[in-house]
């Protein structure tokens, strides 16, 4: 052919003599490797972006069904909530006050003589405060019956406050009789430690309002 001919005969020094249809040819090519150095270098990275951008749509989608749902409930959220925050409050003011705190100390005292345990040490130590209720650590000592204490135990739950008792560094061990090598004392237990109780913050001191003493020295 013709064609292929004008290729063979070519004259790489006159390229402005070569038959048109030879340069159409290698235009055509020139144009066809641009086009694809054009997809390599500029659409390629331009497909890694969509298929990001893609992925990002599909997680914000889901974020925003996620949110959606969320927005339905936030009425009834919002009840249980102050249902929640209503029942907390309810079960705070079943905790003694400052007020009765010391009647209650002593209402827990009793209670333990009362069911027969020895109290060699019963020793409130000053409370500490937390946002909304306040601790009181008590060092105690007291020894009894495997039962006595049971019924310790049943006497302070029976009291008209709630009371709560947790053990801290509590040890409970069989007791010793007279005498620092004496044999320990049968069915006699040694109740030592520090146990906690709780009671409730007024409006005024969960919110920190200082009080008279503290503003009179503010103001010396």
């Amino acid at each position: 052919m013709k064609f292929f001919d004008d290729l063979r005969n070519l004259d790489r020094n006159n390229i402005g003599g070569w038959p048109k249809s030879v340069k159409g040819f290698f235009v055509a090519i020139v144009i066809i490797v641009i086009l694809i150095l054009g997809w390599y270098f500029y659409v390629s990275g331009e497909q890694d972006t969509l298929t990001s951008g893609q992925q990002q749509e599909v997680k914000l989608k889901q974020e925003f069904e996620t949110k959606q749902a969320k927005v339905v409930n936030l009425d009834a959220l919002k009840a249980q909530l102050a249902q929640m925050n209503e029942m907390l409050s309810q079960m705070l003011r079943e905790l003694p006050s400052k007020t009765e705190m010391p009647a209650l100390l002593v209402n827990i005292s009793q209670t333990a003589q009362a069911a027969g345990i020895e109290t060699d040490l019963f020793q409130p130590k000053p409370e500490i405060p937390k946002e909304f209720y306040a601790i009181q650590p008590i060092a105690l000592k007291m020894q009894g019956t495997y039962h006595q204490f049971g019924t310790f135990i049943s006497g302070v739950a029976s009291l008209p406050r709630v009371v709560i008792l947790t053990m801290h560094d509590v040890s409970l061990k069989a007791a010793k009789s007279a005498g620092k090598d004496a044999p320990p004392t049968g069915g006699e237990l040694m109740l030592e430690g520090t146990v906690q109780t709780y009671r409730y913050l007024g409006d005024e001191e969960a919110q920190g309002k200082p009080n008279k003493t503290a503003a009179k020295k503010g103001g010396q």
